[in-house]
C-alpha cells in the first residue's frame, strides 16, 4: 500500500500499481500452487487456508489450531499491527501449541525425554470475545495444561473462573479498598465463601455448568492436571 500525504486531511492509502496490493513482483505471482499464487493464498482466511492445505499435514495442523482458537476469520496476509490484543494473545498461544505438537510427534522420543513445561501468564484474554470464542479459548487453555504447562489467568469472566483448578480472589473492592486476598481454593470452595463478592455469581455459573449437557468441556471433576495448574486471580 502506498501512503498519500494530504494537506489538512488524514493520510490515505492506495494499492501499489506494480503489484496490485499483493506485495510480490510479477515473476513471483506467476508461480502457482493448485492454481493459486502466493498473493491469492495471503488473501485467504485461516479457515479457507486450512481447507486448501489439508493435503499438507504440517501446514494444515497449524492452520487448524488457529481455527480452533476462533481466529478462522483472519486473513493470512493481515498485518500483525492490525490485530487486537486478544487476537495477538491467542495467536501466540496457538504457536505454543504447535510447538508442543511437534515435540510429541515421536512417541518413543517423547517417553525418553522429559518435555519442558512453560508458565503462561495471561491478563484478561477474554476482552472483546463472543461467548463462543471464550469456549474456544477455554479449550486452548485446557490443552496447554494437558501438555504439562501451567497457566495463570487474571480474569473477571466467570466462565473462565469456573474452569480454574485454583482461584485467588482479590478484593473486596477496587483501588484503595481492594488488594486483599479474600478467598482461595477451587471454584466450589470459593463459591461457598461468604466474604467473597465473586461467590454469589460464581455459584450461578457452577449451577449452570453442573446442569449442562455432558461433553460441553467441563472441568475434570474439579481435579487439577498432574504437574500443572490453572490459576485465576480476580483483581
Amino acid at each position: 500500500m502506498i501512503k498519500l500525504e494530504m494537506n489538512f486531511l488524514p493520510s490515505t492509502y492506495v494499492p501499489c500499481e506494480d503489484c496490485g496490493g499483493k506485495r510480490y513482483n510479477a515473476q513471483t505471482l506467476e508461480v502457482l500452487y493448485h492454481e493459486k499464487s502466493i498473493g491469492d493464498v495471503m488473501e485467504m482466511t485461516t479457515e479457507e487456508a486450512a481447507e486448501f492445505f489439508k493435503a499438507n499435514p504440517k501446514i494444515a495442523r497449524s492452520l487448524s489450531l488457529l481455527v480452533d482458537t476462533g481466529l478462522g476469520y483472519l486473513k493470512l496476509g493481515q498485518p500483525s499491527p492490525t490485530l487486537s490484543g486478544g487476537e495477538a494473545q491467542r495467536l501466540k498461544l496457538a504457536t505454543e501449541l504447535t510447538r508442543g505438537i511437534g515435540r510429541t510427534q515421536n512417541e518413543r522420543i517423547r517417553k525418553m525425554r522429559k518435555p519442558k513445561s512453560t508458565l503462561y501468564l495471561l491478563e484478561e484474554p477474554t476482552i472483546g470475545l463472543h461467548m463462543a470464542d471464550v469456549e474456544l479459548l477455554l479449550n486452548l487453555l485446557h490443552r496447554l495444561v494437558d501438555d504439562g504447562h501451567t497457566v495463570i489467568v487474571i480474569e473477571h469472566n466467570l466462565s473462565i473462573i469456573a474452569e480454574a483448578d485454583y482461584i485467588v480472589d482479590i478484593g473486596p473492592e477496587a483501588g484503595d479498598a481492594g488488594g486483599e486476598i479474600v478467598a482461595t481454593g477451587t471454584p466450589e470452595q470459593v463459591a461457598k465463601n461468604r466474604m467473597s463478592r465473586t461467590a454469589p455469581f460464581l455459584r450461578e455459573v457452577l449451577a449452570t455448568k453442573n446442569g449442562a449437557v455432558e461433553g460441553s468441556s467441563p472441568r475434570r471433576n474439579g481435579e487439577p492436571s498432574p504437574g500443572a495448574s490453572r490459576t485465576v486471580s480476580r483483581p
